[in-house]
């Protein structure tokens, strides 16, 4: 599975250290940038890693800004993608199986990395679980379809 990890300067210390640890554990992450602490526009990483997702070219994403918020509404602006904000283990865990996430976002300012990086482990370890909830991503599937024709 093709995984992307992007951030903006607020979350480049955190990408740099997940790319790091999780190399260790065997995950290759493709590096969506941005490549230094220097001031970006958070918009910008989460259209393009967005818009790769929804392609296909990757299957999932880990995005990072500051707080995750911004990019996270950013995310949410591309049809088709759901990023799911998370800061503990059992959301990651939930937006997984329930919601069938396919980015996970998390604050470079708001989160240590250790907890991060067991946040994402969460994430990367679950399975969309189906059944009631594949009713519900469908739900809104079928809105997006309706209001962005």
């Amino acid at each position: 599975m093709k995984t992307l990890i992007a951030s903006d300067h607020g979350g480049f210390e955190l990408k740099e250290f997940l790319k790091e640890t999780f190399k260790k554990e065997g995950h290759d992450f493709i590096d969506y940038g941005t490549f230094s602490c220097d001031s970006v526009d958070y918009p910008d990483i989460a259209f393009k890693a967005c818009e790769d997702i929804v392609s296909g070219k990757v299957d999932r994403g880990i995005l990072i800004c500051g707080t995750g918020i911004g990019i996270s509404i950013a995310a949410n602006k591309v049809k088709g993608i759901r990023a799911a904000h998370c800061t503990d283990c059992f959301s990651a865990k939930m937006c997984k199986q329930h919601n069938n996430a396919n980015v996970i976002v998390l604050g470079g300012r708001i989160t240590g990395p250790e907890l991060a990086a067991e946040i994402l482990r969460n994430y990367l370890d679950e399975e969309f679980l189906g059944g009631r909830h594949e009713t519900r991503v469908d739900k809104i599937k079928a809105y997006e379809e309706k209001m962005y024709k």
